[in-house]
Parts: C-alpha cells; structure tokens; sequence
C-alpha cells in the first residue's frame, strides 16, 4: 500500500494485471488471467496475480463473482453498484441495476438492526445465444 493515500502501490505486475483485465471480456480466475500475462511474456508469479487482484477488488477497481463451488473470478466492471446475469454455457456476463434488491437487501438490514450493509448479486441462467444452440 501506498503510505501517502493507502491506495496500492502502481507496480508493473499490477500494470500488466489491471491491462489484461481491460482487454478481455467476462470473469476469469487468477489462474486464467496468470496464463494470459505468461502467453505475453509478462514474468508475473501466481502470488502476485492473486495479491494484485485482491488490492484490486479492496480498491473497488474490479468485481469478483463467487459462484457457488467454484473459485473466485475476477472482470474490470463499470464504476458503480450493479449486478450481474451470467450464462453457465458460455460465461456471457451482463451489467444489470436492480433497484428492487437495492430496496429489498436495506429494509431486511433495517428489520434486523444491520447497518453500513453491502452486497453482491449474480443471477446464473442461459443467454440467448447459447439457448438457441440446445
């Protein structure tokens, strides 16, 4: 961390961590983006991908999804609170508000005494693509 404004440091692993999240598509594991940044030459150990990517996710710069038994995945998302609808097939991962949760997950909060609440919300189903396929 940096001492000065406790934002993490900008090393050049972190460098070619936040770009290979910037240039694809969808979640992917520390192991995936890991494989990415060796196929680029990038000489990045296994620990740091993971260490980046959790000084990423605390600085709120990308989103981890945790699907239920599996690892956690990782994707550079847009700047605010949203949602995610994600195809089991193929991974297509769509941004979605749900103001309905918003005001269901504070008035559950409420009732029971809970505040400064958070939550994270994906909806698991098929995309249209890969329900027309079979």
């Amino acid at each position: 961390m940096n001492p000065e404004n406790n934002a993490p440091r900008n090393t050049k692993q972190r460098s070619a961590v936040s770009s290979v999240l910037a240039e694809t598509e969808g979640f992917h594991s520390a192991q995936d983006l890991h494989a990415m940044l060796r196929d680029r030459g990038e000489r990045v150990g296994l620990t740091t991908v993971y260490r980046t990517l959790q000084g990423l996710a605390d600085a709120g710069e990308i989103d981890v999804m945790r699907p239920p038994g599996g690892e956690h995945l990782y994707r550079r998302c847009s700047q605010g609170h949203h949602h995610h609808l994600v195809c089991r097939s193929c991974g297509r991962t769509v941004e979605v508000l749900g103001p309905a949760v918003e005001s269901w997950a504070d008035k559950v909060a409420g009732e029971h005494g809970f505040v400064d609440v958070a939550h994270t919300l994906e909806i698991f189903g098929t995309c249209p693509e890969c329900a027309a396929k079979g």
